[in-house]
């Protein structure tokens, strides 16, 4: 298929032997697709996203714009640069990613890394500073910032290679409420714009704002269904075989808007006389 992006078959991946993160995964991903990976800690969300974006390398096979994705072929420089400019990870730690002196060296780092000139890196640093607005940071220290400003600087560092592929984990851990409605709106402007945007989260009230696509993890570390939002997420045996509810509570979906709202509710315990 002429769009795919990812195509992964039969993936496997054990950090340790006999403890499988993933077992007999099989996935195709397209250019422009907004695929959100659901399901609960522990599950294999991350570790799907790590071989995505070449960090680890399973058993199975995993195809990446046409070529296959391994060990041998990232000690390839070509290979490995070609690669890491088109697909871009935002981890959920944002302290893991971030380790220059200042903010703008930090988003300047990769453009620099990929050969572009000084004045180059520099303009999409500071392109990239306006999107996702911390113009004011650019010589602060990182490891000084709160956690949503240093969540914004990683993802500018990121975004400042251009890469088609973005991949989040649990983008919005950790965030106070006005951080996480911009994520979530600066996503839908980056998947407007044509990226491929490969989210994990284990919350359902985002998931109809952040996919077209979801795939259900369970605690097997296999995919248990691959569908729409509206159908996943009403689902309630899905839901709960997957772990992702409790049995005491009911999701309820209103679809008038075009958003799906979920409200969970927990059942008034029977009155003793």
């Amino acid at each position: 298929m002429a769009n795919t992006v990812f195509e992964l078959n039969d993936v496997s991946y054990a950090y340790r032997p006999g403890e499988n993160a993933l077992r007999g995964i099989n996935l195709t991903v397209a250019a422009g697709e907004r695929v959100v990976l659901l399901g609960p800690n522990g599950c294999g969300k991350s570790t799907l996203q790590k071989v995505l974006a070449g960090l680890i390398f399973p058993v199975g096979r995993v195809i990446a714009f046409g070529r296959p994705v391994t060990a041998m072929a990232m000690r390839d420089d070509a290979f490995a640069a070609a690669f890491r400019r088109r697909v871009g990870f935002v981890f959920q730690n944002a302290d893991v990613q971030i380790f220059c002196a200042s903010v703008l060296d930090e988003i300047m780092f990769g453009p620099l890394a990929l050969g572009l000139s000084p004045d180059e890196a520099r303009r999409r640093a500071d392109e990239m500073m306006a999107f996702v607005g911390i113009d004011a940071l650019a010589d602060r220290m990182p490891h000084h910032l709160s956690g949503g400003e240093k969540k914004k600087v990683a993802i500018a560092a990121v975004l400042a290679v251009n890469p088609d592929v973005l991949i989040l984990d649990e983008p919005t851990n950790g965030l106070d409420p006005r951080t996480q409605r911009w994520m979530l709106e600066a996503l839908a402007r980056l998947a407007a714009a044509g990226k491929t945007i490969i989210t994990a989260t284990h919350h359902l009230d985002i998931v109809s704002e952040l996919a077209e696509r979801v795939i259900v993890m369970n605690e097997n570390h296999t995919i248990a269904a691959d569908g729409r939002p509206a159908a996943i997420l009403q689902d309630r045996e899905l839901l709960l075989g997957a772990n992702l509810i409790d049995e005491r509570y009911h999701v309820h979906l209103h679809g008038d808007d075009g958003h799906v709202h979920i409200h969970r509710h927990e059942p008034r315990s029977e009155r003793h006389t």
